[in-house]
This record gives C-alpha cells, structure tokens and sequence, in this order.
C-alpha cells in the first residue's frame, strides 16, 4: 500500500537530505542551447573541467529516484520530497513546505558538478537564477525528522543513492519557504 507523506509533522531542525542529480536534467534546455549553440557545433566542444565532451555531459542519462527514494519511506520518517527540476530551488522545496517553515539550504554544502559553473560563466548566469533554474546537482531534497537521518542516509546508500547527503534543516519560516545562504 502506498503511504502519502504528512508534512504536517514537520518541524524546526528537521534535516534536508539531497539526493544528487546525474547532471542538468532536463532543466533548463532552452536555456542551455542559448548558452552553448548546440546547433553549431558546441557538442563536440572540451572543457578542461568536463570528462567528456559537452554533448556527453548534457545527455548523461536522468537519474530515477523512486527505489531509493520509497526504501527511505520504509526506513525513516520522510516528512516530505521535492524534485528540483524546472523552477530549481526557489519553486520546487517551497511547495513540500508548510507555512512557517522554511528550508536552510548551505550552498557550500551542495555538491554543484562542473557543468553548472560552466554554464553560469558562459551565458553570464547571476547565481540565483542558476539556483532557480537549474538543479544544481541536486535532484531531489528529502526533509527526514533529525533523529532519522542516519537512517534515511543508511537507506539511500543501500538503494542506490550513496552519494546522499545532508545538505540543510528545517527552520522557522522565512519567505518563499526556501533560504539558500
């Protein structure tokens, strides 16, 4: 039987898991054919930063989140899940957060894959548009009670996520439900 999660029950010091992304996703397409000119040739191009060419990194097969995601369900208290595709951060952890909570997200925490700086250098991206447009190299944020962390954590790496870590908390409400700082 499925299990709808309550996020009813989340409260300050919570802990924001990220689940890591295989890279841009689908996010943002549109934006990254402007960037790159894709159509002229820049799929073969080589950054210094990228192990492969351009035209790898960008169709790198889209990581699937459900087995882990519904092993963690078993295993801890999942409060809530966002999906960070189109509308990055700012949209999509907002939408998992009750009204008076807000997600702390640590940007320094996050582990950003090089195909994200370099977007934001060639098209001249401002930062919070990166974060609002693209994942970043979080697929997906899972908020666990704090005392089920390692749990959830423990859950992930067994199914598939070991690259799963914590990258936030939950805290008294701020605007918009999400901080990135």
């Amino acid at each position: 039987m499925a299990k709808i999660l309550d996020n009813s029950s989340m409260r300050p010091g919570d802990a924001v898991i990220a689940i890591p992304s295989s890279g841009v996703h689908s996010n943002g397409f549109s934006l990254v054919r402007r960037v790159f000119d894709l159509e002229h040739g820049a799929l073969e191009r080589r950054y210094d930063e990228l192990c492969s060419t351009l035209g790898e990194t960008l169709l790198t097969p889209t990581r699937i989140y459900v087995k882990p995601a519904l092993a963690m369900i078993k295993a801890a208290k999942v409060r809530a899940l966002s999906h960070i595709t189109g509308g990055g951060f700012y949209e999509n952890v907002p939408r998992s957060i009750p009204e008076g909570l807000c997600a702390r997200i640590e940007k320094a925490k996050l582990r950003t894959p090089p195909i994200f700086e370099i977007l934001a250098r060639e098209g001249k991206i401002p930062e919070r548009d990166m974060y609002n447009t693209f994942n970043m190299g979080v697929g997906m944020c899972a908020v666990v009670a704090a005392e089920d962390a390692d749990a959830a954590l423990a859950s992930l790496c067994e199914n598939g996520a070991a690259d799963a870590y914590i990258c936030g908390e939950i805290a008294k409400g701020a605007e918009g439900g999400v901080e990135l700082w």
